[in-house]
């Protein structure tokens, strides 16, 4: 007689109480107190986190980690083992063995007994030659050491540089008995923890169509994810919270911070092109049918170095002739940078921000900004060698001169590279509750190589492949010219944020902007997919006319995704630009007008 199948098991509840380090510091008891969970995660990193890390660990070797967790800790540890949830973070930071020890000490002091356990490996710093001024270099690693910590009994799991979404994967193949080629279970894990990673963004944070949807994100509360052991999910958040979880808000997510169609990791590379959305009831979105392939042969590893010092001067210019006055007070200072003995910063850069208007009511509102930022490795270079000429100018200058700080010294700055290492050679290490020390560590010879790190082994070119800046005349030509073709609808000038959403975020130097239709339409789609191209890319965004700019599409989920290379400089802590992040660039793209058929206008 054939033995029965074994009953599935039941899903999984895994939440999240923290999207970065400096998230809602309630949130976490929120979570455990709000509703039923078997997992809660906290992801607390970032690439400008690590520099933060890092430069504290240089003031005290045994810091390094996120301490906000701790105090999370001081009422959310009992909690915790009162309902049976087990906690999972990446607050170790750069040094996780020291938060683990942490972690038990005010285990010990608050009387609640816990199983507290590690991983480590990820710190490549001392392994190689990284070149000058390197301060941190961390591997993502995947989710393997988690799985062996949750294995051995661990209570709380404390990782240092894991990839965001490893914090879910490792959980769910611990839970479910996953192997390490259940490649389509661990892709579904991976997308519900890209989801779940950035907290409150998957239930109506930063969403573009709040006030159109009517969702309250006063108050959004943390998602969580109802895994089931075929790696689908359903995303949800405890009743009663604020937000709303919708096909909107998870596509928002689902393309933040991503690139095309294959989402390499260190667990599995995930075809985000499989993905399906489907609204499950009220605050449920069903996760399905997404797809797995092979993880990559190589690992991520996170570079930073401080790159120097910057400073900056913002001057006020209100009122009339704002370009005269910027063009004078820019003479003066330049001048005065270029006087002989005087060392010029290696890097000037104004820019001016018309934030006025004509027959303003407010004096703010008839003033414009005109912004100095310069950057050397010296920090005399750039403190009061810049600051101090510029304030001699308040009464020989534009009428109504003022600045918006007084003057400062120069401030370091970072900077971000991503580098790539054969996963063979980096150690995964779990250090079990009871000190047992577990190599899990991927054997190169049961890898297999799908594609290139940086999403660059689609079958086929990308859709709207990367490709040289056009010509001049063509990135600079106005869409209102256009000539509809006889019978086409008609159209009318709007902003594109009327009919389509977007997300943008920083991945090193590199930004991404996904957009998608509103209601996922198809035939509003078909209008996107054909019109937004990477020419009218560079036409509505003039910053990124000379970048490379490669599209991407996601059929199912009605979207499209520009990767936009170098628009950041550094990264986001040497501060390239105004938005030194890219968080609001996909809303500048939906505030530009262009020709819309009426039929798709609100």
């Amino acid at each position: 007689m054939t033995a029965p199948e074994p009953a599935p098991r039941e899903p999984l509840r895994i939440g999240n109480a923290s999207g970065f380090y400096g998230d809602r510091a309630d949130a976490l008891t929120e979570m455990l107190t709000g509703g039923p969970l078997d997992v809660l995660t906290g992801d607390y990193l970032a690439e400008l986190t690590m520099l933060i890390l890092g430069r504290a660990r240089l003031k005290d070797p045994a810091r390094g980690y996120a301490r906000t967790f701790l105090r999370q800790l001081e009422t959310g540890l009992g909690l915790a083992r009162d309902r049976g949830v087990t906690l999972v973070t990446n607050a170790g930071g750069l040094n996780p063995a020291a938060l683990a020890d942490a972690v038990r000490e005010l285990s010990e002091r608050v009387g609640v007994p816990a199983r507290v356990a590690h991983v480590e490996g990820d710190d490549l710093l001392a392994a190689r030659d990284w070149g000058e001024g390197v301060l941190t270099a961390n591997a993502y690693l995947g989710g393997a050491g988690i799985s062996a910590c949750l294995r051995a009994g661990a209570d709380v799991v404390v990782t240092g540089r894991v990839a965001d979404a490893s914090l879910v994967s490792g959980c769910a193949a611990a839970h479910f008995g996953w192997a390490d080629d259940d490649w389509d279970r661990l892709a579904g894990a991976v997308v519900a923890g890209h989801v779940l990673e950035c907290g409150t963004q998957a239930t109506g944070g930063n969403y573009a169509f709040f006030v159109r949807d009517g969702i309250d994100v006063r108050h959004p509360g943390f998602p969580l994810a109802e895994l089931a052991e075929d790696g689908s999910a359903v995303l949800t958040k405890h009743p009663g919270t604020g937000g709303a979880v919708t096909v909107g808000t998870v596509t928002a997510q689902l393309l933040y911070e991503t690139a095309g169609p294959r989402y390499p990791g260190p667990d599995v590379t995930a075809r985000l092109d499989s993905v399906r959305l489907v609204q499950a009831g009220t605050d449920r979105v069903r996760i399905e049918g997404v797809r797995g392939e092979p993880r990559p042969e190589s690992l991520k590893v996170g570079l930073t170095r401080l790159g120097g010092y910057r400073n900056e001067v913002t001057f006020v210019l209100t009122g009339l002739d704002v370009p005269a006055k910027a063009d004078l007070v820019r003479e003066q200072l330049e001048a005065a940078l270029s006087r002989p003995g005087v060392r010029r910063p290696a890097q000037v850069d104004w820019s001016l921000a018309r934030t006025d208007r004509a027959d303003a009511a407010a004096e703010e509102e008839a003033s414009a900004l005109l912004r100095l930022v310069v950057r050397d490795p010296e920090e005399s270079a750039v403190g009061r060698a810049v600051s101090g000429p510029a304030i001699e100018l308040a009464l020989a200058s534009y009428p109504g001169f003022h600045v918006t700080a007084p003057p400062a010294r120069g401030a370091p700055y970072g900077v971000f590279e991503a580098a790539y290492t054969d996963a063979g050679s980096v150690p995964h290490v779990a250090v079990l509750p009871d000190g047992t020390r577990l190599d899990v560590s991927f054997p190169a010879a049961r890898r297999q190589p799908p594609a290139s790190p940086d999403d660059g082994g689609q079958s086929g070119p990308p859709d709207d492949a990367s490709q040289p800046a056009p010509s001049t005349s063509t990135s600079t030509e106005d869409p209102s010219s256009e000539v509809p073709p006889p019978g086409a609808p008609a159209t009318r000038r709007a902003p594109l944020g009327l009919v389509a959403g977007a997300r943008s975020g920083d991945k090193g130097g590199s930004a991404n902007i996904g957009v998608w239709a509103y209601g996922a339409d198809p035939d509003l789609y078909a209008w996107l997919r054909e019109s937004l191209t990477t020419d009218r890319l560079r036409v509505l965004l003039p910053e990124v006319r000379e970048l490379s700019v490669t599209r991407h599409e996601f059929r199912n989920l009605a979207a499209l995704n520009f990767v936009i290379d170098g628009i950041l400089g550094d990264g986001v802590a040497a501060q390239h630009r105004f938005d030194p992040q890219a968080k609001a660039l996909g809303e500048w793209l939906r505030a530009r007008h262009l020709d819309i058929p009426e039929v798709f206008l609100p």
